[in-house]
């Protein structure tokens, strides 16, 4: 059963956005530490910031495999997943998507009061993602806007207050999120079409939807770049720099507008790589 719920939320896909939750929350620390706030690791608030990272994420991806049942039974590659293929029912998937959003919410209250008060706005913010696609082509922004919530939320959980340097973080994770999201919405291009459902590819077509994500992505290493330089990061922040912006003009070599065949490699394997690799060399950067 439990493997079921976590094939249901693509638990894999935690790589993408947890990893520069730990820069927020690292962030967060070193600025405590280095006012004498505190003085030592906070486990604590560690564990309970990667809980809301789990019961957001799990209620998000709950609840639009709930909403997108009907889209996704008629949908050749989505036929299979959990809900039209009788797997989970479509009430066990709303039950379970609100007792992850009151967890959710129940756990910032144990924080502090900024992240008990935008947990809110949050908990909005990515369920509303999933009602986007019925009218607005922009729904892989508002994905993206939900995904960079982690290193400003993390950074919040530690120190209550807003920072530039998590805003940074968090503004290159809404703009590579983005941009990727519009690389793996390439595969449903006519099946959105064919049900009046909105995205960037079936509004102007696989060409110029690729050159929209690469506009982001260059974005994304903007913010990548401005961040190191604000922060005044070490040669080890700018070598997973390097591998990240690689990573990003990678999956546009991948992928081609008369060739999807590598789109999935193209979203989970060079995205989770840029992601893992960046963060720990921030971190490290950050520590050392």
């Amino acid at each position: 059963m439990i493997r079921k719920y976590l094939s249901l939320i693509r638990f894999s896909h935690t790589v993408f956005a947890l990893p520069f939750a730990f820069i927020g929350f690292t962030l967060g620390f070193l600025e405590l530490k280095n006012k004498g706030t505190i003085h030592t690791f906070e486990w604590l608030t560690l564990v309970k910031m990667l809980l809301c990272m789990v019961f957001a994420r799990s209620a998000a991806m709950a609840f639009n495999r709930y909403l997108d049942r009907s889209f996704d039974a008629l949908n050749p590659r989505t036929a299979q997943r959990e809900i039209p293929a009788g797997i989970i029912s479509p009430t066990s998937a709303l039950t379970f998507t609100i007792i992850n959003s009151v967890l959710f919410v129940a756990t910032t209250w144990f924080i502090n009061p900024m992240c008990f008060y935008l947990s809110f706005v949050a908990l909005f913010v990515i369920l509303f993602y999933s009602y986007t696609k019925r009218f607005t082509a922009l729904c892989h922004i508002v994905l993206g806007v939900g995904l960079s919530l982690s290193p400003i939320g993390a950074y919040l959980a530690v120190t209550g207050y807003f920072s530039w340097l998590p805003i940074l973080f968090s503004l290159s994770v809404l703009t590579w999120v983005s941009g990727f999201d519009i690389i793996y919405a390439l595969q449903d291009e006519a099946f959105d079409r064919g049900q009046k459902l909105h995205s960037i590819p079936a509004a102007i077509g696989i060409r110029n939807a690729l050159t929209v994500s690469t506009i982001l992505h260059i974005c994304s290493a903007i913010f990548i770049i401005t961040a190191g330089v604000y922060g005044h990061f070490s040669w080890v922040y700018w070598t997973g720099t390097a591998f990240y912006v690689s990573m990003l003009i990678y999956q546009h070599l991948l992928v081609k507008p008369t060739d999807l065949s590598k789109v999935n490699m193209a979203f989970a394997n060079t995205n989770g790589f840029a992601s893992v690799v960046f963060s720990v060399a921030t971190i490290v950067s950050l520590l050392v």
